[in-house]
């Protein structure tokens, strides 16, 4: 099978399995060696280790795109997009190169694609036993990640929606053509395909948190990152929500007090100075902010244009 057309004479559906990879030598081979099993074409996008991770990875078998500088999960998941945009698979899988994800799950996500799903998404809460393998922590801080992740995205019912291991239909894999650099592009790339009204899946999961050094992060460092990256999303995708409707309640509740002033006024002849100064200050925050979402807004609309 030649590297240059790998997926030449392959009946449909023809499946590339993506790994992003940053200093992964001690499992990336493992996976790779299952995942060969499910797939015509293995790539793994080394993002710059310091370590073997890419003879690791050619020496299992996958075609190697190594970056010359870290560039964070956003940057290695574009690089994965532009790849199959080229090589044009029927079918993209995402899965995490630390042995975390399961290869041996990828035929539930190739048959959920042939359902005519658009993108599918590994879930962990879909079964009672591998809903239970998480630890509590986790839980609760990805529930509050997935519910914000939905406040951005449209009309997403997926139960885990920031699960790494995805797959993608070719309608949808090509229509990615940006994403943000960092760790935001796992949500980036579900808020773009949800604009774009791609149709989701999920199917069943089993995720390891038994193994070691498998983020470089803190389990709450990198919450707080994605939860910032979230927030940054909705402020500019959905300004007319994040900066709107608070600055429409904190003026109606200015324009109360204002009201409530006045009627102070009338009875004792003088204004009460904090009501008044209250009032005249949330009345100036809620109409700014108001003024600060639709000029967003606008600006957004031009730029999808």
């Amino acid at each position: 099978m030649s590297a240059s057309h790998p997926f030449d004479n392959v009946p449909y559906p023809s499946v590339m399995v993506a790994l992003p990879a940053f200093n992964e030598e001690r499992r990336v081979g493992d996976v790779i060696s299952v995942a060969k099993k499910y797939a015509h074409l293995v790539l793994v996008v080394n993002d710059s280790s310091k370590d073997n991770t890419a003879k690791a990875a050619e020496e299992a078998g996958a075609l190697v795109i190594t970056h010359e500088t870290n560039q964070g999960y956003g940057g290695a998941a574009l690089t994965i997009f532009k790849t199959a945009q080229k090589y044009q698979p029927d079918i993209l899988i995402l899965l995490d190169a630390d042995g975390q994800h399961d290869p041996m799950d990828i035929p539930k996500f190739v048959a959920k694609i042939q359902e005519g799903y658009d993108v599918v998404i590994g879930s962990r809460y879909l079964e009672q036993q591998s809903k239970e393998m998480i630890p509590l922590y986790r839980k609760m801080g990805m529930r509050a990640l997935d519910t914000a992740t939905r406040t951005a995205a449209k009309n997403l019912e997926t139960t885990d929606v920031l699960c790494g291991y995805r797959a993608f239909s070719k309608r949808a894999y090509s229509e990615m053509h940006h994403l943000d650099p960092t760790y935001h592009g796992c949500t980036d790339i579900i808020i773009q395909l949800s604009d774009l009204h791609m149709k989701f899946g999920e199917v069943s999961i089993n995720v390891r948190y038994d193994l070691e050094d498998t983020s470089a992060k803190t389990p709450v460092g990198l919450g707080l990152n994605l939860l910032g990256g979230i927030i940054q999303t909705i402020s500019i995708k959905r300004p007319l929500l994040f900066f709107g409707l608070p600055g429409f309640v904190i003026a109606v509740i200015g324009t109360v007090l204002s009201y409530q002033a006045l009627v102070i006024t009338a009875e004792i002849g003088s204004w009460p100075p904090t009501l008044t100064l209250t009032a005249m200050m949330l009345l100036v925050m809620g109409m700014l902010l108001c003024c600060v979402a639709l000029i967003l807004y606008s600006i957004s609309a031009l730029m999808k244009r």
